[in-house]
């Protein structure tokens, strides 16, 4: 593959992703990168950076249209590990990724979130000495002969070690260089854990970033039109045109399930769609599944919870599961939601950011500030825990929580939702609950980092 080198470059960074929210965070730094660079175009401190998808995950909605979406490059270079066991995982990938050290000799290595990916690549950069290649390492930094690494949203915990996430969690905190957190209970955390101070910075998060830096651009997706959630949507013919303003929204739930602990296991990944059946009496819910939970549904022989159908239908109520979405077309369907229910962490933060209420399919967080200080409930995995929650969020906007707002579909206002909210590609407004913005969540996260890693590698040259 074939390296645009600047002679005027003076650091490279290698950014390592290995599954879709990955990506979603380091689109940010990217970005930023490229912000550095056009401001200074003229001067000799540039960043080079290099892309490397792993494989640890990929589906068909990674594709050329979600980097797109995300305004990304496509990656420099694919490793091409497909799945496996955590260990045979893990290791493909350090086999994988160490060559491409040795070859591109990267001053920064910056690995993002939690997955093998991020403490596979993080133990190789770790590790390596470029002074055992062939090849003459020209580092910034002379005083060291490896790259240093940085991890983004570090010190999250979870506290909870039959997570595989967080075991890597520590890990790769405990080998970083460079410890960016998204939130002051992190910075506690790694301190607690014998981090060195001086090696931790709140910098704010670069998935809350690329959220609100295409918010709006997702307001012009035809996803809601598409599925049916749109008032006008009453007649097919209209379902593949763009959506008009000022059309209705139908009231309605979004669902994601994914967790090995979730859906691996048959009495949970029931007792959580017995809850889901009790919520969809009230409204409809849109479930855009993995294709890994898909092979469990089959497994289990769920398949009656669901209505496969790619357009909602009228009453009785279900549990719609459609084909995984793209990154605008799902930003779109969360932030017209009333309400979301998952066990992913990065939606508990995107919900926070929307005011959209969160309830987390899971006994535990990593990010309490989005329970503190955002939309987030931590509702568990039992059917009437989940049950409880859900209704209590949707019942604090209902004054007659008795009605349903599948009355909705007559057109008639909705219980659960007086009026259906109103669908306008040039309002910025995306959903009628308040939104909530926790420290340093503006924005500006990319920025920071760049900002931080330039004035620190300079100090060492």
């Amino acid at each position: 593959m074939a390296i645009n080198k600047h002679p005027e470059t003076k650091m490279k960074l290698m950014l390592v992703a290995g599954a879709r929210p990955n990506f979603m965070k380091i689109a940010s730094i990217i970005n930023a990168i490229k912000m550095h660079n056009a401001s200074i175009e003229n001067s000799t401190f540039n960043i080079q950076h290099l892309l490397v998808h792993t494989g640890q995950h990929y589906d068909d909605s990674m594709s050329e249209a979600f980097f797109k979406d995300l305004d990304l490059p496509k990656p420099d270079i694919h490793l091409e590990v497909g799945s496996g066991t955590h260990a045979a995982q893990t290791a493909d990938i350090m086999k994988r990724f160490e060559p491409v050290l040795l070859e591109h000799q990267p001053d920064v290595v910056i690995v993002v979130g939690d997955v093998n990916s991020t403490v596979a690549c993080a133990l190789v950069a770790s590790k390596i000495n470029y002074s055992d290649n062939s090849l003459t390492h020209s580092l910034i930094n002379k005083r060291v002969n490896r790259p240093l690494v940085a991890h983004v949203e570090a010190g999250l915990r979870s506290f909870d070690r039959t997570m595989p996430e967080e075991i890597n969690r520590v890990l790769t905190d405990g080998i970083s260089d460079f410890l960016f957190t998204t939130e002051q209970s992190a910075n506690e955390n790694l301190k607690r854990e014998g981090i060195p101070e001086g090696k931790i910075y709140f910098v704010g998060n670069t998935m809350i970033d690329t959220l609100l830096k295409h918010k709006q651009t997702a307001q012009k997706s035809n996803i809601l039109n598409k599925l049916g959630l749109l008032t006008d949507n009453q007649h097919p013919e209209i379902r593949d045109q763009k959506p008009t303003t000022n059309n209705q929204i139908l009231p309605y739930a979004v669902l994601t399930l994914h967790r090995p602990s979730n859906v691996d296991n048959r009495e949970t990944f029931q007792n959580i769609l017995e809850a889901m059946k009790e919520v969809a009496k009230h409204l409809p819910v849109i479930f855009p599944a993995h294709p890994r939970t898909l092979n469990r549904i089959k497994e289990f022989n769920f398949e009656d919870y669901f209505n496969f159908d790619s357009v909602l239908s009228t009453p009785p109520p279900h549990i719609y599961c459609v084909d995984p979405l793209g990154y605008l077309d799902f930003l779109c369907l969360m932030s017209n939601s009333k309400l979301v229910l998952t066990d992913s962490g990065g939606m508990q933060e995107e919900t926070t950011i929307l005011g959209i209420p969160c309830i987390t399919l899971r006994e535990n967080t990593e990010r309490p500030v989005t329970i503190t200080f955002g939309t987030n409930i931590l509702a568990g995995v039992q059917k009437e825990q989940i049950i409880s929650s859900a209704l209590s969020e949707l019942e604090k906007y209902n004054s007659t929580p008795s009605k349903s707002v599948y009355s909705t579909f007559t057109t008639q206002p909705s219980a659960l939702n007086p009026q259906p909210s109103t669908f306008n590609t040039q309002n910025s407004t995306l959903n009628t609950q308040q939104s909530f913005s926790p420290s340093l969540w503006d924005g500006q996260a990319g920025q920071r980092i760049i900002n931080i890693l330039m004035d620190q590698i300079m100090k060492l040259t």
